[in-house]
C-alpha cells in the first residue's frame, strides 16, 4: 500500500467513513441521518456530508474539501467551530428549495495535512444535532 492509500484510509477511519480512491482523490461520503422531506415527498439523497483531499504534495500538504448539509440551526455554532480552527467556509447557501425542515449547504476547505483537516471536520461535526454517517 502507497502512502497516499495509508493515508486516505487513516481519513476514512477518523471521519468515521470508507474511503473511495479515484484519479488522485480520496473522499470519504457520509449522510446527514434526519427525516427531510422535498415538496412534501421524503428523500435521503438531499443531505450528504462528503469530506476529500487531494493535491497531496511532497510536504504533506493536500487541498481538502467538504460540502455538509446543516439544519439551519445548526449553522452558527457549526460554522464558529470551522472559522476557530482555521478553515475556510467558501459557502453557505441552498440546493433545494421547498424543503421542511430548512436545510443548508456549507463548502469547507483549507490546504494542510488531511489528517489534521479530517480531525478538525470531527470536531466540528460533535456541533451538528447528529453526526454523519455512512
Amino acid at each position: 500500500m502507497n502512502n497516499f492509500d495509508s493515508i486516505c484510509e487513516q481519513f476514512a477511519f477518523l471521519l468515521k467513513g470508507k474511503s473511495n480512491v479515484n484519479q488522485g482523490s480520496c473522499s470519504v461520503s457520509l449522510h446527514r441521518d434526519f427525516k427531510v422531506l422535498v415538496q412534501g415527498r421524503q428523500s435521503s439523497s438531499v443531505v450528504p456530508a462528503g469530506v476529500l483531499f487531494e493535491s497531496l504534495d511532497q510536504s504533506g500538504n493536500a487541498l481538502n474539501l467538504a460540502e455538509i448539509a446543516v439544519l439551519q440551526e445548526e449553522i452558527p455554532s457549526f460554522i464558529y467551530s470551522i472559522v476557530q480552527q482555521g478553515l475556510i467556509v467558501s459557502a453557505l447557501h441552498n440546493h433545494w428549495l421547498f424543503t421542511d425542515p430548512v436545510i443548508m449547504y456549507i463548502h469547507i476547505q483549507s490546504i494542510e495535512p488531511p489528517l489534521n483537516f479530517a480531525k478538525k471536520m470531527v470536531h466540528s461535526f460533535s456541533f451538528l444535532r447528529s453526526y454523519p454517517v455512512v
